[in-house]
């Protein structure tokens, strides 16, 4: 049977205890994170600690480290946690598509490096790569290690950063080499031809991604370190969750810089601190389900259910009359109006369709749909339990657009709430009793609605 505590101590206790005494609040972030010890016949070359986003993994390289280094690395690795780097790589790769890992772990390793290379009591890798190294030597600016905490966060200085071949070329290169592989097998050459192709498919990926002067720059100051970040995007929950653990970690940290002061971990308080946004299906579902919800009212017409209860005990003496309740409605309304001359991205409209027609349905909800620019195009209504499938629709449009005939059609209909996905460049002169909500694409997330409220999506 273990002994009481065992399952507490790890590799990195020692570390741990010194973080909490000489920074007792930011220290103490290490108690919200898992430590695991790697067996000791892990390969040679794996890193002395690594983390995977929640959970700090210590190698057998970890004990031959002197304390002041294994405080240090401790705290780098918190810091990765608490900031959810690894979660962020996950998130950017969705939003981005091709990031790379290594140019992703430097930058991620710089702020952090930067963040803690204040402090004393520990002591970093003497070839730690530095956020202020970066920015000087890629990006051409030079900046004090505080402005530049106060200013860069691990996606901007990626994105600032890399710079690597988008390969154009690579792909129609690509393209010649899978239309010979498709005639080397259709000549009856086999799979080893295929093979090849793919050899030279795949070698050709590689090579249309090549670094370019910044990305080069980054990678070489960041060779001497040991890339300490292993994102699991199947770890990941759902995005809700996610916002939930970016929120509670961004607290712990302001709370602990409040806590210890001048003897914080953290040099100041960064741009890096994670940000907790709420995804737009959710943000969707709750207005749409306060909108179409089925309130009561009261009614004369009817008694409550107490009234009449109590009528038999009042005997001859009559009652006060008791007002019962009744739905407002019995049918909720939603009206969707598309503007159908925007760029709206297929993929984006089908997943927000998907959206309104989960909503609709758990709702029991009729729908009444507009499709239109500067004029009424299409109108289609959708009795409840209808199946609405938006892809189904066949509508085309462009040229300019005018809110103002849409919404007066949604008007007609009497909706309890109204959607409009758009791209939000046209005027609306009417100006609905019913609450609006404009949809909009990411890239017009700045854009300023006429009335109601603004949901970008991403």
């Amino acid at each position: 049977m273990p002994e009481p505590g065992a399952l507490y101590c790890h590799r990195g206790t020692r570390a741990i205890q010194r973080m909490v005494e000489f920074a007792p609040s930011t220290g103490g972030l290490a108690l919200w994170v898992q430590h695991r010890d790697l067996p000791d016949e892990t390969p040679a070359e794996t890193p002395a600690a690594v983390t995977d986003g929640t959970t700090v993994y210590y190698s057998a390289a970890f004990d031959r480290l002197p304390l002041p280094d294994q405080v240090g690395l401790v705290a780098h690795e918190v810091l990765h946690i608490a900031l959810r780097h690894s979660q962020r790589f996950v998130e950017l790769q969705r939003t981005q598509g091709d990031v790379d890992l290594e140019l992703f772990n430097i930058c991620a390793d710089a702020i952090v490096n930067t963040t803690l290379a204040h402090l004393s009591w520990l002591h970093l890798p003497d070839n730690a790569v530095m956020l202020e190294q970066i920015v000087f030597k890629a990006l051409g600016r030079e900046q004090q290690p505080e402005s530049a905490l106060l200013e860069w966060d691990v996606e901007k200085l990626y994105r600032a950063i890399d710079d690597r071949d988008d390969g154009t070329s690579g792909k129609q290169q690509s393209g010649r080499q899978s239309q010979q592989g498709s005639k080397a097998d259709s000549s009856g050459s086999g799979g080893k031809d295929q093979a090849q192709s793919q050899s030279g498919t795949s070698e050709s990926e590689t090579a249309q991604r090549s670094d370019g002067a910044r990305s080069a720059k980054v990678r070489a100051l960041g060779a001497g370190g040991a890339r300490d970040l292993v994102p699991n995007p199947e770890a990941q929950s759902a995005p809700e969750h996610e916002a939930e653990l970016a929120r509670e970690w961004s607290e712990r940290i302001l709370r602990g810089h409040a806590g210890d002061g001048a003897f914080s971990m953290l040099r100041a308080l960064i741009a890096d601190l994670p940000h907790s946004r709420t995804p737009w299906a959710q943000v969707l579902r709750v207005q749409l389900a306060r909108g179409l919800a089925r309130k009561p009212a009261l009614t004369w017409s009817r008694p409550t259910r107490s009234y009449i209860a109590n009528q038999g005990r009042a005997g001859n003496h009559r009652m006060p009359f008791e007002p019962g309740f009744s739905p407002t409605k019995n049918e909720p309304r939603l009206a969707l109006i598309i503007d159908v001359s925007g760029s709206i991205d297929d993929q984006l409209m089908q997943r927000f369709a998907t959206e309104i027609e989960t909503i609709i349905r758990r709702q029991e909800a009729g729908l009444v749909l507009i499709i239109g620019d500067k004029r009424v195009r299409q109108v289609e209504f959708f009795e409840p339990g209808r199946r609405f499938v938006l892809s189904e629709i066949e509508f085309a449009g462009g040229g300019g657009t005018n809110f103002t005939p849409l919404l007066a059609e949604a008007d007609r209909h009497k909706p309890d709430i109204t959607v409009v996905l758009t791209d939000l460049e046209g005027p609306a002169e009417f100006k609905p009793r019913w609450p609006v909500i404009w949809a909009v694409p990411q890239q017009h997330a700045n854009a300023v609605q006429p009335f109601g409220r603004l949901l970008a999506l991403d």
